[in-house]
């Protein structure tokens, strides 16, 4: 299944809309329109300058927020797919500022799904996160309503042609506010501040988070919810990767924060699926013959008792893979500082 010749991207400024979106320029030439959707101009203006008008005709910048049904609704006419990656996603601040992440990550779900359905889009795959899995943040917590919005959406799609899926994947590498980068810059302020030596992370490469939404969008039924096989890292072997030379400084961790991710609790494990290189999460509600899918991607049920957890994970990135890494994705001149 293809994935759309019309695609709006919400939060298309963010670290994984510009890179799904060059992704799409580079290996899908099919691709008409691509609808950059966002709230921030200055991003936008400095995106389009990237992509000048001759050149890419099939851009198309557009300022709305998610809060907003009136502008989706606007911006998805004549749209196929659309590719859900807006959130306020700052553990502290959402904390704060409880509501406004409530409005953006839960209300701003509900409204991607009601413009999709009025507008006659086709595929919607939403972005989620390993702290939606056992949330005890409210960042998760919202991101959890997210998920469960989109999913139970395939409930009530009647007579139209459309499919609901959500992606949940853990850190990426090099977005904004992750650890990595955080302390390529720390490096050299004569300390590397770590919450705790027991942390773990799961860990994914931007490019690796796109490819997961376009399986998901090629292959949707409608109802999924995808989680890639990932590796894991300790926290101090990204302190020793970056700089060996460099103390660390415990300060604790932070209001919301968990020692070790998880992306699927010992509950979510009874309703999923292997796939081999993925697992899959099925609806609560079946929506199709759960025997055909798992046919047709040569699936099998998860054992009793397992759950998908960066600390227990069989897969871990050591220093040396971690260097290798912030070379291939962050910084090609990358030396550890000794």
């Amino acid at each position: 299944m293809p994935i759309g010749t019309s695609i709006l991207v919400t939060g298309g400024t963010g670290s994984f809309g510009k890179k799904f979106i060059s992704t799409v320029l580079e290996c899908f030439p099919e691709v008409e329109r691509i609808v950059i959707y966002s709230r921030d101009e200055l991003k936008q203006t400095e995106m389009a300058r990237c992509y000048p008008v001759a050149e890419y005709p099939q851009l198309r910048f557009f300022i709305g927020d998610v809060r907003d049904l009136g502008r989706l609704k606007l911006a998805m006419q004549g749209i196929d797919t659309v590719v859900h990656a807006a959130a306020l996603k700052h553990v502290p601040v959402c904390e704060y500022n409880p509501f406004e992440a409530i409005k953006t990550n839960v209300i701003g779900a509900q409204n991607v799904i009601e413009a999709a359905y009025y507008t006659g889009v086709k595929r919607v795959v939403a972005l989620s996160t390993d702290k939606a899995a056992g949330p005890i943040n409210l960042y998760g917590a919202t991101k959890l309503c997210s998920d469960k919005l989109f999913v139970a959406a395939n409930n009530y799609r009647g007579q139209n042609d459309i499919r609901f899926s959500v992606v949940r994947y853990g850190n990426v590498m090099g977005s904004r506010g992750s650890v990595i980068p955080f302390f390529l810059e720390e490096r050299f302020k004569g300390a590397l501040p770590i919450t705790d030596s027991r942390m773990t992370r799961f860990n994914i490469s931007l490019e690796e988070g796109v490819s997961l939404c376009l399986y998901a969008l090629e292959h949707m039924w409608g109802g999924e919810l995808f989680v890639p096989k990932i590796p894991s890292y300790h926290l101090p072997d990204v302190a020793e990767a970056v700089a060996p030379s460099v103390p660390v400084k415990n300060v604790g961790i932070r209001p919301g924060e968990k020692l070790h991710e998880e992306m699927i609790t010992v509950t979510d494990a009874l309703a999923t699926l292997d796939l081999g290189d993925k697992y899959v999460i099925l609806p609560a509600i079946p929506l199709w013959d759960i025997e055909e899918f798992k046919k047709a991607h040569n699936a099998t049920s998860c054992p009793d008792g397992f759950s998908y957890n960066s600390g227990s994970n069989d897969h871990w990135l050591t220093v040396e893979d971690l260097r290798s890494l912030i070379i291939e994705h962050l910084d090609p001149t990358f030396e550890p500082l000794t």
